[in-house]
């Protein structure tokens, strides 16, 4: 069988890919509500699981404080990559997106807050081998501009 005769078989579906292994992960402590001028750590694993067609995520702090889980799908009907996360906090989020070459963008619907529209994005990029950059950021201008809220550093772990 050839791989466009597989059922996730494209080369869209296999865009994500590049995420897939166990990854060692820093970010600013401040980002997370810790003392300025410190990082804090944590671990990510990413595989792929039903016939090579989901990307699952298991995120964790090193100190377990805060886990979080994600699957993610190509639509091929769509052409656009979605995501539903989940965490130890209570959260929820769906997002779609996609990549385009050398950055994917996963963002969140926009939704009225505070009398703005707000609206929410990760993005993967400086995509290597061995590391990439990932950063979650919000707009309260429908996207116009960006805010970084949390930026984390991936490193792959031998």
């Amino acid at each position: 069988m050839s791989d466009s005769a597989q059922p996730c078989g494209s080369q869209e579906a296999r865009q994500f890919d590049f995420w897939l292994g166990d990854w060692a992960l820093t970010w600013p402590a401040e980002q997370a509500g810790g003392e300025a001028g410190t990082t804090m750590t944590g671990y990510n694993r990413i595989t792929k699981l039903f016939e090579d067609c989901v990307i699952e995520e298991n995120f964790t702090t090193d100190d377990g404080a805060f886990r979080g889980h994600s699957v993610s799908v190509y639509d091929d009907r769509s052409g656009i990559w979605r995501q539903t996360w989940v965490d130890s906090a209570g959260g929820y989020i769906v997002l779609t997106g996609s990549f385009d070459g050398e950055t994917m963008e996963l963002r969140t619907e926009p939704s009225q807050r505070d009398g703005a529209i707000a609206v929410q994005r990760m993005v993967f990029s400086e995509i290597n081998a061995d590391s990439l950059e990932w950063a979650w950021q919000g707009s309260r201008d429908d996207g116009a501009t960006w805010d970084d809220l949390w930026n984390i550093s991936y490193r792959r772990r031998d």
